[in-house]
């Protein structure tokens, strides 16, 4: 049995090793393991972020869109009592609504009207959008329509 005293200290040296090569390795592959998890969680949160503000977007559109056809269809009246509706779609993922009401009548805004046959009539539509995961908005347009005097004449809070 013939071993020489160099394979001796060497193995001698092997045996004193106590894996700090492997706890090393393990702790940075926790390391890396932990910053990749936390990144994968930030994307998925700014993903979330994003289809929200899509969402919120869609629904005012909707009650945008409901607006415009209240006023587009220029059916309101100055009749206080029944505000004119534009009815729900019913739909559960964009749906919108809106509801026209007359507020009063001014004297028109300078212009090229004559001064006792005119006046300015004042509406209001508030209006409520729907978008998916029941995102909400809601609008107060208000606009007026010039036309022939009424007989009598709305009272106007200060416009």
């Amino acid at each position: 049995m013939g071993h020489s005293l160099a394979a001796i200290a060497e193995l001698t040296q092997r045996s004193r090793q106590t894996g700090a090569t492997l706890i090393v390795g393990l702790v940075l592959l926790l390391v890396l393991t932990v910053v990749g998890v936390s990144g994968m969680n930030t994307a998925t949160m700014e993903i979330t972020m994003a289809g929200n503000t899509q969402f919120q977007q869609d629904a005012f559109q909707a009650a945008e869109d409901a607006i415009d056809i209240a006023i587009g269809q220029r059916d309101y009246m100055t009749d206080q009592e029944n505000p004119r509706t534009i009815e729900a779609l019913g739909d559960t993922d964009f749906d919108r609504w809106s509801q026209t009401s007359y507020l009063c009548n001014t004297p028109v805004p300078r212009g090229g009207f004559s001064i006792d046959e005119f006046d300015a009539f004042h509406f209001e539509t508030q209006a409520s959008g729907r978008g998916p995961r029941n995102a909400p908005a809601a609008h107060v347009q208000g606009f007026y329509v010039v036309a022939s005097k009424l007989l009598t004449p709305g009272e106007c809070p200060s416009l």
